[in-house]
């Protein structure tokens, strides 16, 4: 079974996240990471593999340090892995990005593409529909589990209050959250290991795309303008003396909580 999975290098979340001139995601950093549902793609890929057989191959769009993302999906378990670096990328929208990864998924052979449910630096959620219009396949987002099912796919697709059972023909993709599984860490063997895995490294050119088909001058959306977080405030203490109550329930209606 050939599995491909999708991933992202993005602003670590859990710090300070900043816009740069052009209002796009300031990536230039040092505190760039593996999106966090990435990871557990990553991980459902490799348990299928180890349940079934088969190869798995990790495909990255990115900048030259998207490279750390990928030699850690190399060092968790990964086979091998394409990296589309361009300079002509930067600024590109959902639908550039797709028509990039479509372009470099339709060099693969695959049974079954996985990804993250969404991005943790723009959280779109749309990526995994995109790819399945380009690419012609049925597409089961948002699951918390995947299994085989003859020539196709059985999966749980999460909802609020529980969840539906979908199944897919394949080839497929799938994209998975965060309840699927505990992504593996890395052994110092798999560290070592990943050094000597190959990774293709490909151009627009190798593609076949125009430069101006993709990039910030492509892009069907703008960001116009963008304010900083403001700080947070204090809290409104209030002295209970017998109208606490009373006090509550006016503070929840001028927010408009009841």
């Amino acid at each position: 079974m050939n599995i491909v999975v999708l991933v992202k290098q993005v602003p670590d979340s859990g710090l300070a996240r900043r816009l740069d001139e052009q209002l796009r995601v300031d990536r230039n950093g040092a505190n760039n990471v593996m999106g966090e549902l990435d990871e557990y793609a990553v991980e459902a890929a490799l348990q299928l593999k180890e349940a079934h057989g088969g190869e798995v191959t990790v495909v990255t769009v990115g900048p030259d340090q998207a490279s750390d993302t990928v030699r850690k999906t190399l060092a968790m378990g990964a086979d091998k892995a394409v990296h589309v670096v361009d300079d002509a990328i930067a600024g590109s929208d959902a639908l550039a990005t797709s028509k990039i990864l479509a372009a470099a998924l339709g060099r693969l052979e695959y049974d079954l593409i996985v990804a993250g449910a969404e991005s943790t630096d723009s959280g779109m959620g749309v990526m995994p529909h995109l790819l399945a219009a380009r690419l012609g396949v049925p597409a089961a987002t948002g699951v918390r589990k995947i299994e085989l099912d003859g020539d196709g796919i059985k999966v749980e697709h999460q909802r609020d209050n529980g969840y539906d059972v979908l199944t897919a023909s394949l080839p497929a993709i799938v994209s998975v959250w965060d309840t699927i599984n505990t992504p593996r860490y890395s052994s110092l063997k798999g560290i070592m290991a990943a050094k000597r895995k190959p990774v293709e490294t490909l151009s627009l050119s190798d593609l076949g795309i125009d430069p101006s088909e993709v990039g910030a001058g492509a892009a069907a959306t703008e960001v116009r303008s963008a304010t900083d977080r403001p700080e947070r405030t204090a809290g409104q203490i209030v002295a209970d003396e017998g109208e606490g109550g009373r006090a509550l329930a006016e503070f929840l209606a001028v927010e408009k909580f009841i």
